[in-house]
């Protein structure tokens, strides 16, 4: 419990949203995420992922065939290479690189370093991973951000049958905050907590080489917004917080090479990487 303890309290800074008023919220249509991974499994549990995520937001569909800057129909792609080292039962390090692209020509590089831990609470997995990612964007005179990222989940394997087929429910929820340690007056105002998403999940595992897992998500945008005015400069909308809320709807397809390792008794994780 001591292990589990610091995780647990910095969770609890960073998932914890200061209480406001004039908060505005804002729903958007239905985005899709499909995503097809490839898990090489290592020894130890380590392993080596690569995935492909596409992104279709659903308020642009009227675009479909007509914008230049869609790639095969999806308004966003990304590209994705993880490995992660377990230390024990509980304890694992890696890192990612990502590579996002919003059209043919702009994109982003986002390297990130994660920790995680796993353990038992009850008859259910309780896991925290905690990490810390660099945006390095391609567009001339455009930013890099450091961002640091929370999530905390619960889940339960449930075997079905002789052991080949199992269901995985799941529950997760993510904080995500912009790490800034010089500040100028120049800077632009934000929210303590800029990202959240709650998501659920019922994965189904086919003899630990196969995943597939539909999965449903809350995501909210938390920022500033300026004030509206009309024509006669009578303030319509006044400036104050802005909750952009966006469901997603989302497939994750997981392909696990064992190199001639068996399944039985390998901690494997859940497709949100």
């Amino acid at each position: 419990m001591n292990r589990i303890l610091p995780l647990v309290l910095l969770s609890a800074a960073l998932l914890a949203r200061p209480a406001a008023a004039q908060t505005r919220r804002s729903t958007s249509g239905l985005q899709l995420w499909p995503e097809a991974q490839a898990e090489l499994a290592l020894p130890g549990n380590d392993y080596l992922l690569l995935s492909a995520r596409g992104q279709q937001n659903t308020d642009n569909n009227h675009l479909l065939g007509g914008d230049p800057k869609r790639v095969l129909g999806f308004d966003e792609q990304r590209l994705n290479l993880a490995y992660e080292h377990f230390f024990g039962e509980h304890w694992s390090l890696g890192g990612t690189l990502g590579y996002f692209s919003a059209s043919t020509k702009d994109y982003v590089l986002i390297p990130e370093v994660l920790l995680r831990h796993r353990s038992p609470v009850g008859p259910l997995t309780f896991g925290q991973r905690l990490s810390v990612e660099r945006t390095f964007p391609s567009v001339t005179g455009a930013k890099g951000q450091t961002n640091a990222r929370l999530r905390v989940d619960l889940e339960k394997l449930l075997p079905l049958g002789t052991g080949s087929f199992a269901l995985r429910p799941r529950l997760s929820y993510e904080a995500t905050t912009h790490v800034r340690l010089l500040t100028s007056d120049t800077d632009p105002d934000e929210r303590t907590i800029q990202f959240t998403s709650l998501r659920g999940e019922v994965g189904v595992r086919v003899a630990g080489l196969f995943d597939f897992t539909p999965w449903f998500a809350y995501q909210t945008n938390y920022s500033f917004s300026l004030a509206s005015y009309d024509r006669f400069n009578n303030i319509i909308i006044p400036a104050g917080r802005l909750n952009a809320v966006t469901p997603v709807l989302g497939l994750d397809l997981r392909f696990t090479i064992l190199q001639g390792q068996g399944a039985e008794g390998r901690q494997q994780l859940p497709t949100q990487h």
